[in-house]
């Protein structure tokens, strides 16, 4: 840095050298804007093997599926993948999943995906990846921004910023606005007279300062909030998120650069379940869950002390605290409930970390340790009659604790300009969240039980790859990997009937990943290509109550995965098309009901009619392929987005 010279960027410390031994990849600000749903979940798409535990988008899907994983080590709704914005985890306090109407795409300005776990640095949960989103800077965004859509089933969407510029920081304002009539998710062959459309409504808003209070030392400041309101096909299935969220984070760069971070998460969820018979005719309501207050808060201290030549250090200390219930009325009798049910606790994280690499010519070395105590209390589950009378169930949980000890090692070598050579091996942990751990859930006539007895699932892995730039503008990248999760946490069967499941949390032995994830990327001139490739071998090792899922496949892990889009894109005007391939999976743990392959494509065009306006149209699974998203007990199909067409304008001022 220039001596006098302040620059305000919004961002924390530089990334480290040492991220080069990893496998990255990168999402830029032109990608996030380009892309035909204008959702985050379908931008991530955008990297082979990035998923969520079921296909459907935040249209439709019920937010407690919509956790984030990686590298096919299944999932159970809850992220096995560590998200976080502008430095502050984002997954939900309670459950653990990812509330995707929180982020709209125009207030972005990258995402940054590391496959492989152990990357401890931002905190724990990182099993599978981090997913880092940062914040759109004011060189990314217009002083006034806007745009507008109209598409398919009488759908709205809408979003907004201003960006204020001075000398010594800047603020930007955003919001976002979408709902629509939706679609009926269940599939023609399947349906019913119960069966209808499932709309949605969601809005979101975003605050965010940044401004300079001392020599290269700046304070970012962030607000946002959110509300999502879903209806998932059928009477009594609607559902509510609501969030605030607030953060500081003071940053120091220079020869001393240090960087502490304090934040505050809120959240609400609601949700209705129902019970349907066989032929499809009527529909009950089986339970409410009126509400689920959760409150995650936390902070987090960085130091990167002047150690000076090649090498860089980083040094620092986090907490998270999280806290949540879970209220619910069931067990209806002549559409009334008769019993009210609450379960909750809370749980806590702190730990210490350490982030080095140094470069010896070609050769980069990089590494990280941290240590985490955790504790678990304060559970319970409380059941009693509605009329009054003594309690059904009164359960307090024993408090547990512990220690985990994870980290990462990794090398890069570059022989030479074109080519560099990979490898790693870490380990990464995951506390059960509330959601696992008290809450009991349904989805259609399906029932899953918690378990207050759950262990941490603890990941060991190790991956090697190599990284081409044969000339300006191409790159292609591979790399093989192997994971082993330990004491994974998944919903294992006990009954199955052709009407229903009965299900149970519990820890199976592991589940072991084998791999491999190839990403190339080409520009020329005007023209961009990107294709990725993720295939995976996935296998559940299982004894006792579960030995019958020993060799079967994870629920919801596909074995390949693909995303190619070309583009192109000159000034203001832009046109892309995107295929997206994911093979066959399974629906469940049994491997008795499988999700068809699908391949989709969708498109986007740009033409600017004047200056700082364009119109755009988009469309979301052109040749309407149907895209099998889950399979309930009774065999009924759940599809995801169909043919979806957009039409809208965009307009820039200054």
């Amino acid at each position: 840095m220039l001596e006098g010279i302040v620059v305000v960027t919004g961002q924390g410390l530089p990334v480290s050298p040492g991220e080069r031994a990893f496998d990255i990849v990168t999402i830029d600000r032109d990608r996030l804007q380009s892309n035909a749903s204008q959702r985050l979940e379908s931008v991530l798409a955008d990297v082979a093997g990035l998923q969520q535990f079921r296909r459907s988008d935040s249209r439709t899907a019920n937010p407690t599926s919509q956790g984030i994983t990686l590298r096919g080590i299944g999932g159970n709704a809850s992220s096995r993948a560590l998200l976080i914005l502008d430095g502050v985890p984002q997954a939900d306090p309670f459950g653990g999943w990812v509330a995707f109407p929180a982020y709209a795409t125009g207030r972005l300005g990258q995402v940054r995906v590391t496959r492989g776990g152990g990357s401890g640095y931002f905190g724990p949960g990182a099993l599978a990846g981090t997913v880092e989103l940062a914040s759109a800077t004011p060189d990314q965004l217009a002083p006034l921004e806007a745009s507008a859509f109209y598409g398919s089933r009488n759908s709205v969407e809408a979003q907004g910023s201003a960006a204020l510029v001075r000398g010594g920081g800047f603020a930007t304002l955003s919001a976002a606005y979408a709902r629509g009539d939706g679609f009926v998710p269940t599939v023609a062959g399947s349906r019913g007279p119960v069966d209808g459309p499932a709309p949605y409504e969601q809005a979101s808003g975003a605050l965010r300062t940044v401004v300079t209070v001392g020599p290269s030392t700046e304070l970012q400041a962030n607000v946002s909030a959110f509300t999502d309101q879903r209806t998932r096909g059928t009477a009594f299935t609607a559902n509510r998120s609501d969030g605030a969220d607030t953060s500081v984070r003071l940053v120091r760069r220079g020869r001393w650069g240090w960087s502490a971070l304090a934040y505050l998460q809120t959240r609400a969820f609601a949700s209705s379940f129902a019970s349907v018979n066989a032929a499809r005719t009527t529909v009950n309501q089986s339970l409410n869950q009126y509400n689920t207050p959760a409150t995650g808060i936390g902070a987090r201290l960085e130091v990167q002390p002047p150690v000076g030549g090649t090498v860089d250090l980083r040094l620092g200390a986090d907490i998270r605290d999280v806290s949540g219930k879970t209220q619910e009325l069931f067990t209806f009798v002549n559409a009334m409930p008769t019993r009210r049910r609450e379960a909750g606790g809370s749980t806590r994280t702190h730990g210490l970390f350490a982030d080095g690499s140094v470069a010896l010519g070609p050769l980069t070395l990089a590494g990280a340790a941290r240590i985490d105590w955790w504790r678990i209390d304060g559970g319970y589950l409380n059941e009693r009659p509605i009329a009054g009378g003594g309690a059904l169930t009164d359960r307090r949980f024993g408090d547990r604790d512990g220690s985990e000890f994870t980290g990462r090692i990794g090398a890069a070598w570059r022989p030479v300009d074109a080519v560099t050579v990979r490898a790693a091996g870490y380990q990464g942990w995951r506390l059960p969240t509330l959601n696992e751990l008290y809450r009991p859930f349904r989805v259609g006539n399906d029932v899953t039980a918690a378990n207050a007895t759950l262990a941490p699932e603890r990941l060991t892995g190790i991956e090697g790859g190599v990284t081409l730039t044969p000339f300006a503008g191409a790159s292609l990248a591979a790399t093989v990997f192997h994971n082993r999760l330990d004491d994974a946490i998944a919903n294992v069967t006990l009954s199955s009937t052709s009407t229903g499941a009965s299900r149970v949390r519990r820890n199976l032995d592991a589940i072991r990943s084998t791999g491999v994830e190839i990403d190339a990327r080409y520009t020329l001139g005007a023209f961009d290509a990107l294709a990725s490739w993720s295939h995976v071998d996935a296998r559940v090792g299982a004894s006792g109550a579960a030995m019958a899922l020993d060799g079967l496949r994870p629920a919801q892990t596909p074995r390949d995965a693909l995303s190619g889009t070309l583009s192109w894109r000159r000034r203001s005007a832009a046109l892309s098309a995107t295929v997206r391939h994911v093979a066959r999976q399974f629906d469940n743990d049994q491997n008795s009901r499988s999700l068809a392959p699908a391949t989709t494509l969708d498109g986007f065009a740009a033409l600017p009619l004047a200056q700082g306006l364009t119109v755009e149209m988009r469309a979301e699974n052109v040749f309407d392929e149907r895209v099998e998203a889950g399979i309930s007990g009774a065999s009924i199909v759940e599809r995801a987005t169909p043919r979806t067409l957009w039409v809208g304008v965009r307009a820039k001022i200054g």
